[in-house]
C-alpha cells in the first residue's frame, strides 16, 4: 500500500541481511513500522532475509555498508545523506560499527535524528578499538539489548547513560510453538538432520566459531561416552560464515572422540521451530559473554529445556539456582567451557520425569512470554521512534 510522502520514513543499516539476532530484528521492526502506516526502508548489503523484509510492505536498498575501510566508510556516508534527503527520511537508526560511522556522519550532516542499537559485546583492547566502538553509543538514544549490554555501555561509554534504552530483544513465541509445526516440517527436519526414531536430539543452534563453543559440546559428549551413557543425537546447526579451518577442526575432534554418529554438523538452520521441534534439549555453549541469547529464549518458547554458560545476559533469560530456589527454575546453567559440568547437566535433563518436564515447560515459557516477545521490542523501538520524529520538521509542500 502506498503511504503519503508526509509519513516517516525510518531508515535502518545493517552489513547484511543473512542471519542473526540483530538482522532478524532489522525485519521485525521494519514490519512494526509499516504496521503502523509508517515506511520502512532498510540498507545493507543483501542477505537470504530480504525477501521477508520485502514482503513485510519495507523496502530494501543494496551499498557496500559491510565495509570497514575508512574511504568506502566515507563514501557510504554521502550515499546515505543522498539517499536520506532524496527519500525524506525521518529516523536513521543503525545496528553495527562500521555502517554507524557512515550513519552517523550522514544524520549529522543532515540534522536527522540518530539511533543505535549495542547487538554485541564489542571487543576493547586499546584506545583506537575504543573510539572505533563508541559509535554505537553516540546515538541521540542508545538502544541495549540487556541490562547486562546496558551496563557495559555506561561503564565504557559515561557519556552515553542518559541516552540508554533497554529493549530486549523479542522472538516470535507464537512460531515457536511446537503445536504449530506440522508433520510434513518434522519429517523434513528429522531428513536433514538424519535423527533415528526415539533418539533424543541435543541442539545447538549457534554460528560455527570459536566462542560459540561447540568444541565443548564435542567435549562432553566424548564425556558422556566415557560414563557409558546412551547419547543423544548432537545436532550442531550454523553457518561457518566461511570459517572453513574452524569447520574442519571440528570434524577433527568428532572423527578424533569416535562420536561420527553422534555429532552432525548441519549448517545454516531455516526453519527453527521445527529443529526445536524435534529436540529433546537445547545446549547454549558460549565461552564468552553473549550481549542477549536469542536461542536460549527460544528454547524456552519451544518448550525445550535449555542449558547454557552462565556469564553475560544469561541472568535475564535464564532462571537458575542460586538465582531462584530449584524448583523455579526455567533452565540449568553451567560454567563456561566446563565439558563435565554441561555432560551432568544433560543427563539430568535427559532423566526429567514427565511431570517434572511438563512443569518446566510452563514456568519457562511464561518467563519468556512475560520479558521477550517480538511485539514488546517492536512497540519499545517505535516509541523510541516516535519521540524523535517530533523533532523532524514537516516536508516543505
Amino acid at each position: 500500500m502506498t503511504r503519503p510522502d508526509a509519513s516517516p520514513l525510518i531508515l535502518q543499516v545493517i552489513p547484511d541481511l543473512e542471519t542473526g539476532g540483530a538482522e532478524r530484528t532489522t525485519v521485525d521492526v521494519a514490519a512494526a513500522v509499516v504496521a503502523r502506516g509508517w515506511r520502512a526502508l532498510v540498507v545493507s548489503e543483501g542477505g537470504r532475509l530480504v525477501p521477508d523484509l520485502e514482503a513485510a510492505g519495507a523496502e530494501h536498498v543494496v551499498l557496500p555498508v559491510g565495509s570497514k575501510n575508512p574511504v568506502t566508510i566515507l563514501a557510504n556516508a554521502r550515499r546515505l545523506a543522498r539517499l536520506a534527503r532524496e527519500r525524506g527520511v525521518s529516523v536513521i537508526h543503525a545496528r553495527s560499527r562500521a555502517p554507524a560511522w557512515s550513519a552517523l556522519l550522514a544524520a549529522r550532516a543532515l540534522g536527522l535524528p540518530f539511533v543505535t542499537t549495542y547487538h554485541g559485546i564489542y571487543k576493547q583492547t586499546n584506545a583506537v578499538k575504543a573510539w572505533y566502538n563508541s559509535v554505537m553509543a553516540r546515538g541521540d538514544v542508545v538502544i541495549a539489548n540487556s541490562r547486562y549490554t546496558a551496563d557495559l555501555i555506561a561503564a565504557r561509554h559515561p557519556f552515553a547513560r542518559e541516552r540508554l534504552k533497554v529493549i530486549h530483544r523479542g522472538s516470535d513465541l507464537a512460531a515457536l510453538a511446537p503445536e504449530t509445526v506440522s508433520d510434513a516440517r518434522r519429517a523434513a527436519m528429522a531428513g536433514q538432520f538424519g535423527v533415528e526414531p526415539g533418539r533424543p536430539v541435543l541442539l545447538q543452534l549457534a554460528r560455527l566459531t570459536g566462542w560459540k563453543g561447540q568444541r565443548v559440546v564435542i567435549e562432553a559428549m566424548a564425556e558422556l561416552k566415557r560414563r557409558g551413557v546412551p547419547l543423544p543425537l548432537a545436532v550442531l546447526a550454523g553457518d561457518d560464515q566461511g570459517r572453513d579451518s574452524y569447520r574442519q577442526e571440528l570434524m577433527q575432534r568428532i572423527s578424533a572422540a569416535g562420536l561420527g554418529a553422534d555429532v552432525r554438523l548441519v549448517g545454516h538452520c531455516a526453519d527453527v521451530p521445527a529443529a526445536m521441534a524435534l529436540s529433546r534439549l537445547s545446549v547454549v555453549a558460549s565461552t564468552e559473554p553473549e550481549a542477549f541469547g536469542r536461542a536460549a529464549v527460544e528454547a524456552q518458547a519451544a518448550g525445550v529445556p535449555v542449558i547454557v554458560s552462565d556469564l553475560g545476559a544469561v541472568p535475564e533469560t535464564v532462571l537458575a539456582p542460586p538465582q531462584v530456589s530449584a524448583p523455579a527454575r526455567t533452565g540449568w546453567r553451567v560454567p563456561p567451557g566446563d565439558a563435565g559440568a554441561l555432560a551432568d547437566a544433560i543427563i539430568e535433563v535427559l532423566s526429567l520425569d514427565p511431570a517434572d518436564l511438563s512443569a518446566l515447560r510452563t514456568r519457562a515459557l511464561g518467563h519468556v512470554q512475560t520479558h521477550f516477545t517480538v511485539e514488546a521490542m517492536c512497540r519499545s523501538t517505535l516509541e523510541a521512534y516516535a519521540g524523535l520524529v517530533e523533532r523532524v520538521p514537516a516536508p516543505r509542500s
